[in-house]
């Protein structure tokens, strides 16, 4: 894994690289796929802008960037959320390996393969059926006499 460190409007000292040299080479840990990791340092006028840019294997190139006033805790801040991509994008691989063509159900509800054993919707609570057809209800119910 290569790792450069390049900055904008700043001179960076030995002390601020070997931290963020530091910082960023504990991304492999997350994701073993890494090939190159370029960390963007720039002085702006509220403070500092940090650019982690990763390129990862078989995939678009990952880009954390954090705003901060302080340089280190704007390393860690750009470091954190470069793991977290990272970590998303791990789980999204593992969680696709293992789906199974059988494991959706239809939209509408359980197929009726799951329901061939079960006892008729129109049953009652003691498995007698019900019937369908009512008789009618004797008497004047809601009307005005």
């Amino acid at each position: 894994m290569q790792t450069t460190i390049t900055s904008k409007h700043i001179g960076v000292t030995p002390a601020i690289e070997q931290y963020a040299d530091k910082k960023v080479g504990k991304l492999a840990r997350f994701f073993d796929r890494i090939q190159q990791i370029d960390v963007v340092i720039d002085k702006s006028r509220n403070g500092y802008t940090i650019e982690i840019i990763t390129d990862v294997e078989h995939h678009e190139p990952f880009v954390a960037t954090a705003d901060h006033s302080d340089l280190c805790a704007c390393i860690d801040l750009g470091v954190d959320r470069a793991t977290r991509q990272l970590k998303d994008h791990k789980s999204r691989l593992r969680d696709n390996k293992h789906v199974t063509p059988n494991s959706h159900t239809s939209p509408t509800g359980p197929s009726m393969r799951s329901r061939a054993g079960s006892a008729p919707a129109a049953a009652g609570r003691r498995g007698k059926a019900r019937s369908s057809t009512r008789p009618p209800r004797s008497g004047s119910r809601g009307t005005a006499a």
